[in-house]
């Protein structure tokens, strides 16, 4: 082989195995007579140096949880995988493109001359061994985002238990409602209070579920309370809020400015 292309072949094989770094071997003599049985095959492919079977490869999340980060990383690493799978079969595709399964013997079963049988004999072997990686680390990988998948999931569902659980406890601790506001002119003595739409009143003064008849209730202690701060108690958005609300006369009709209407239970 010219040198230029053994210098090339010499490159990337040192990219498909680290051992051989140093070693071309020159192309194998015709060790056997014409017509001679052929050359034997070649040795069944050992593991690499490094390499790890498919059942020895650690769990990536090392027995705690699986995160992001460590499916980024078996992605990298699958990377990497297919990187020296590549420039292997590039090396073959060098050695006027045997690949991996034509034969190394000419047609008088001599071994072939033209091509360096050493390098194309290992960069077959390390493309069986890579390829066994790169499948234990796609297994790897399918089995990583099971489980972070498998977790984000069980949070999220104890995430909105936990979120039901903690409106019914609230929905049970709330007292009852016997009226709502269904509307509030702005500048009103109920807006300056903070009296909002659709707020539930528990309490109104005096006024609770338990002593509530009709609206007419309320009407009375409006007007024995003209001028004087009132304890207002309503179920806004699923939470207690207690407003100071003073009924007196402002720009618009009554002394709250407010409509309110009866709850049906």
């Amino acid at each position: 082989m010219p040198a230029p292309q053994r210098c090339a072949a010499e490159a990337v094989t040192r990219l498909c195995h680290p051992v051989i770094a140093a070693a071309v071997s020159p192309p194998c003599p015709r060790l056997s007579p014409p017509h001679g049985p052929p050359a034997p095959p070649p040795a069944p492919p050992r593991a690499r140096p490094g390499s790890r079977p498919a059942a020895a490869m650690a769990d990536p999340g090392g027995g705690r949880p699986v995160t992001v980060s460590d499916v980024q990383q078996l992605v990298r690493r699958k990377d990497e995988i297919e990187a020296q799978i590549k420039a292997c079969y590039e090396l073959l595709e060098g050695q006027k493109g045997v690949g991996m399964h034509e034969p190394l013997v000419d047609a008088e079963g001599f071994p072939r001359s033209d091509i360096d049988l050493y390098q194309v004999r290992t960069a077959r072997h390390n493309i069986i061994c890579l390829q066994n990686d790169h499948k234990a680390v796609m297994k790897q990988v399918e089995e990583a985002l099971h489980k972070l998948h498998a977790r984000e999931k069980e949070k999220h569902a104890r995430d909105e238990a936990e979120a039901l659980a903690e409106a019914m406890s609230q929905s049970q601790s709330l007292p009852q409602a016997f009226a709502k506001v269904n509307s509030v002119s702005p500048g009103s003595p109920a807006s300056v209070s903070g009296l909002q739409v659709d707020d539930e009143i528990v309490e109104f003064g005096s006024v609770n579920a338990n002593n509530f008849q009709n609206l007419q209730n309320i009407a009375t202690v409006v007007q024995h309370s003209e001028g004087r701060p009132l304890s207002v108690t309503v179920i806004r958005g699923g939470r207690r809020v207690h407003v100071g609300l003073t009924p007196k006369r402002w720009a618009g009709k009554g002394l709250l400015g407010c409509n309110i209407i009866p709850l049906q239970r």
